[in-house]
């Protein structure tokens, strides 16, 4: 195969976050010594991409032409994301600063997992080598998925992956190749059952900012519904709660979180105390301000909020929580902003949000597709009833519960299989809204993606992504053709 160089800055980014030039300046076996267990759990608080891929519901079905007129803000790189075009650069919510943000993480789990082995840190250092190798995988998992071809379950998936890596980097250049997506895949799998079997016994500060065992699970579960291993999902997803007491679990939009203010619905919506969370990242982002795709002239307009608070297969809509800049420019207000004063006197810094990486809400919904892909209905139609029952006020299984008749008339199916997946993954548009999910599901199901456009006269056309599109995968940085390594085509 053909060997090709990337960038060493585009892979390493500087391990703890200086500079690439500082970095290179030290010798590679000085470089931020981990001589103890303590050390490597504190190194693998940046193994997480700190950067978001919410730039993907900009691309995705969750944006519509919001109308020049009504959005005057056409800043990029939203305008070129929903045209299915390579923004440039790799400012915020650009593709390119999450391969960057990726490859960061990357470095510092590698950077502990080669700790790990030149010392004798005995047994107690198992657990967190077993939550680099996982969180190595995740990024990479992400990276395959965001710029290769999709996954194809059961096909060859020969098309190019993206580099894995598994070595610290000690060079300023290093050959790399883009390897095959079935490589990529063989790798995520090895590193994930490896991490797996390693995590019994870790003990972490704050779990939910790491791959705790609950975390890995779900994690796989995702993982494993990507390879349509419907098995594996069903055991990694009941895994992360044995008792099966998913409901309780579960975002309770008709419950606790009824009558929370905006404020207070944002603050629990990403606390790592809330049981619905699994896995938190803080992340820089200005996505969800009004300056950035919030009231930008696409995004999430009138059209999709009307699909997001509209009926559902079980009949009444699910209760939701609504921020809007002046219509139509909307946002499901889940994340509340922290912004870092770098300078408190001229007032300026870096807003954060935490972004919830992985959820019971996400994992019981992986699970209801399984059983749904097994053709087992009544496991599917319980988690799925779970689901409704918590975002929908005085839900009554008599009344809101699902069955094949229901679920045929809501979708137009006539097929029974056909008619309860279109239904969950309804379902999850609405629910996962703004949280990058949805195109997941769009590639997986190989869904098409339709945009609108509005002309100043207010002629509407229409310009549609299919499944087969070169552009469904995102554009590696354009700096990485400086070493030879090969974009994706266009």
């Amino acid at each position: 195969m053909k060997r090709n160089t990337i960038l060493y800055s585009l892979l390493c980014l500087g391990v703890l976050f200086t500079s690439c030039n500082k970095y290179l300046e030290e010798n590679p076996d000085n470089r931020a010594e981990i001589t103890t267990v303590e050390k490597v759990a504190g190194l693998l608080v940046s193994a997480y991409p700190q950067r978001t891929y919410l730039f993907t519901e900009t691309a995705s079905d969750n944006s519509e032409d919001r109308t020049a007129a009504l959005s005057s803000n056409q800043s990029q790189p939203y305008v070129d994301l929903y045209f299915w075009r390579d923004p440039t650069g790799s400012g915020n919510s650009t593709p390119a600063e999450y391969w960057n943000a990726c490859y960061s993480a990357i470095a510092s789990a590698n950077h502990a997992l080669k700790a790990i082995e030149e010392n004798n840190f005995g047994d107690k250092v198992l657990p967190y080598k077993g939550e680099a190798l996982i969180a190595r995988a995740y990024c990479h998992h992400m990276l395959v998925t965001l710029f290769a071809e999709a996954y194809e379950p059961g096909g060859a998936n020969s098309g190019m992956g993206i580099p894995y890596v598994t070595e610290p980097e000690t060079v300023v250049f290093k050959e790399y190749d883009r390897g095959t997506v079935q490589s990529v895949y063989t790798q995520i799998e090895k590193d994930l059952t490896e991490g797996l079997k390693l995590l019994k016994g870790g003990v972490w500060k704050v779990p939910k900012y790491h791959f705790n065992p609950q975390a890995a699970n779900a994690f796989a579960a995702r993982f494993y519904l990507f390879k349509a291993e419907w098995d594996k999902v069903i055991e990694h997803a009941s895994a992360i709660l044995p008792e099966n007491n998913f409901y309780d679990n579960l975002r309770q939009y008709a419950g606790n979180m009824y009558n929370l203010t905006s404020d207070e619905h944002r603050q629990v919506y990403t606390k790592a105390e809330s049981p619905f969370n699994l896995l938190l990242a803080n992340t820089y982002s200005v996505y969800h301000r009004s300056s950035g795709a919030g009231a930008n002239r696409y995004g999430f307009g009138e059209q999709v909020k009307t699909h997001y608070g509209g009926p559902t297969a079980f009949g009444p809509a699910f209760r939701t929580k609504l921020f809007s800049w002046g219509a139509p420019n909307y946002n499901p207000g889940k994340y509340l902003e922290y912004f870092h004063y770098t300078n408190v006197a001229q007032g300026t810094g870096l807003p954060y949000i935490m972004l919830p990486l992985l959820t019971v809400d996400e994992a019981l919904m992986n699970r209801a597709e399984a059983y749904l892909q097994k053709e087992n209905y009544t496991a599917a139609i319980n988690d799925l009833n779970d689901f409704g029952r918590s975002r929908i006020v005085g839900f009554n299984v008599s009344a809101h519960g699902l069955n094949a008749e229901k679920v045929k008339l809501y979708t137009g199916l006539t097929d029974t299989k056909a008619a309860f997946i279109a239904t969950l993954l309804d379902t999850k548009k609405k629910a996962f809204i703004l949280e990058g999910i949805r195109w997941m599901d769009i590639l997986r199901h190989k869904i098409t993606v339709r945009h609108n456009h509005i002309d100043a006269s207010g002629t509407e056309t229409f310009e549609e992504l299919p499944h087969g599109d070169k552009r469904r995968a995102f554009q590696l940085p354009q700096e990485v053709t400086l070493s030879g390594l090969p974009l994706n085509p266009r």
